[in-house]
């Protein structure tokens, strides 16, 4: 069974921090209720969802991935790079606590889930604004024991690696090669997003299906010529805050 852990949508998204992006006014209601409808998909998907609250005083803990790393055998809280998200780790670590033996990164490493593609047994760090070379080591200390391998990968123009490049199928990879170098990934075919729509390279894969935003219809075409399953969702007001549809849950099998 597949667990998807997610957090209700906080009145001080508002507040959010942005890095790459200028700050638009967000819609608070509609930003609940695209999420609301993401949660949905997930469940349609097969997901059993696992609700936190809102933090009225966290505006990004919408974007649970950031502070945990789960693979099969351990999760990996993070510690990520913006200051202000710190405080989101504890509920989260109590919501994983009875599936996972739990680690964490120590300062003055930072890493933010956004920045670790996994990849079969290989785990891709971006080396962003909010993930560091400490936190590479730290996490290789932790998952090698496991058989996995730690691989960092510049990023740039973007705020995590996944924001440039994400799994699709067993063997396919959507990517920005503007943001990211497409050769740093051996072995996998790839996929790259059309030129107009940069930040397209942001999917989530579910089992063999594959959640895309609405807003890219050039790069779904593209994943569909490759036989992909796709299903758009808009959450064009969750992406005024830097969001994308990976940053949105924390999915690992029970």
């Amino acid at each position: 069974m597949k667990i998807a852990v997610t957090r209700a949508v906080s009145a001080s998204i508002v507040r959010c921090q942005l890095t790459h992006l200028d700050r638009e006014s967000i819609d608070l209601a509609r930003a609940k209720a695209q999420h609301e409808i993401y949660c949905d998909r997930l469940t349609e998907l097969g997901c059993e969802i696992r609700p936190l609250p809102a933090e009225p005083d966290l505006p990004d803990a919408v974007f649970v991935e950031d502070a945990a790393v789960v693979l099969d055998e351990i999760a990996v809280l993070t510690r990520p790079g913006a200051v202000s998200r710190r405080a989101e780790l504890p509920t989260l670590a109590e919501a994983l606590r009875p599936y996972r033996k739990l680690a964490e990164i120590e300062p003055p490493a930072t890493l933010d889930g956004g920045d670790v593609l996994q990849v079969g047994k290989s785990l891709y760090v971006g080396r962003s604004r909010r993930s560091n070379a400490l936190a590479v080591e730290q996490l290789h200390k932790i998952v090698s024991p496991h058989g996995y391998s730690v691989v960092p990968v510049g990023v740039d123009g973007c705020l995590h690696l996944k924001s440039a490049v994400t799994q699709v199928t067993d063997d396919l990879l959507l990517l920005n090669g503007s943001w990211v170098d497409p050769e740093a990934f051996p072995g996998m075919h790839r996929v790259e997003v059309d030129p107009a729509e940069a930040f397209g390279a942001n999917a989530l894969r579910v089992g063999d299906a594959v959640l895309h935003p609405e807003a890219f219809p050039r790069t779904r075409h593209r994943l569909e010529d490759c036989r992909v399953v796709v299903t758009s969702l808009d959450v064009s007001e969750l992406a005024k805050a830097e969001g994308g549809l990976t940053c949105c849950s924390v999915i690992f099998e029970s």
